[in-house]
């Protein structure tokens, strides 16, 4: 990962959203949210790798308002590292309208997480991005340990790792004895080497075991604005794991924070047209991840 620090740019008003072209199902979600607010009150990580974003749980309610999502998933951010006091009050005040995906250390005590637990968190997030210079062996006990801690809570893991990494992972992920989410689509780059034939014997470990994919972070992929290319892998992971796939928009979209959350709403509706896969991803798949309603 690069050591610029970015500029992020502010967000950009929901009222000049695009509005969705599909019907949003009822109950729908957007399963990868991040929100910041006043570094005053929540300090950021020594050397964060981007300027505070324009995200407050304000403008978060406004969007989700603006384009009919119900609900929503509050990940926690690199910005903040382990420090998840921006989170748990951001779930405090949204209530059940939000779950909530931690970063801790493995210091974090049982009591700790099960406070975390009543404030709405449901998954913890592994950032490999900060171990992908390990052996695999040891990102992978790292992993077996955090699985044994959200096991007893009936947690889910998130992984916010690189492609490489993901492939790498690609034996062990079948294993896995929980449910896990691999972000933005895997995060396989073409300019890291990675092949469609690696994101199809990814898509066959998840099927095989216990594995989640997240259609988010588009624009991370394809760094060219070329969305179309995207298609058939969207195409794939549906097919494949039809109901174990969500949708995320990554609002406030860091460091870009005037893209347009509504056009993205609107590929996954071009990607996936048919209604009834539309409800799965976007209502029934991230209600039962999340445990809503229990």
């Amino acid at each position: 990962m690069s050591n610029e620090v970015l500029t992020s740019t502010p967000t950009r008003d929901a009222f000049t959203l695009t509005k969705p072209s599909f019907t949003v199902p009822a109950g729908a979600w957007d399963s990868h949210v991040h929100v910041f607010e006043s570094e005053d009150k929540y300090p950021h990580v020594d050397k964060p790798h981007y300027t505070l974003p324009d995200g407050p749980l304000t403008k978060l309610n406004q969007m989700a308002d603006f384009l009919g999502l119900a609900h929503y998933a509050i990940v926690q951010s690199s910005f903040y590292g382990t420090d998840n006091r921006c989170l748990l009050d951001a779930l405090d005040k949204a209530r059940d309208r939000a779950r909530g995906v931690a970063m801790v250390d493995e210091t974090v005590t049982d009591a700790e997480l099960q406070d975390m637990h009543r404030r709405g968190v449901r998954a913890l997030r592994l950032d490999l991005f900060l171990r992908a210079g390990l052996p695999t062996a040891q990102i992978v006990q790292y992993i077996e340990r955090s699985a044994k801690r959200v096991k007893a809570l009936g947690w889910h893991l998130q992984f916010y790792t690189p492609g490489k990494i993901v492939r790498d992972l690609i034996p062990f992920l079948g294993h896995l004895d929980v449910d896990f989410v691999i972000d933005h689509m895997g995060y396989m780059l073409e300019s890291d080497g990675l092949t469609r034939e690696d994101f199809d014997r990814l898509l066959s470990a998840l099927k095989s075991g216990r594995g989640w994919m997240k259609l988010s972070g588009p624009y991370r992929l394809a760094k060219d604005g070329n969305y179309e290319k995207l298609r058939p892998l969207a195409r794939a992971i549906v097919q494949e794991l039809p109901d174990r796939v969500i949708w995320g928009s990554d609002w406030p979209h860091i460091p870009n924070g005037g893209r347009d959350t509504g056009e993205l709403l609107n590929l996954l509706a071009d990607w996936i047209p048919e209604a009834d896969a539309q409800q799965r991803i976007l209502s029934g798949n991230p209600a039962r991840l999340f445990g809503f309603g229990q």
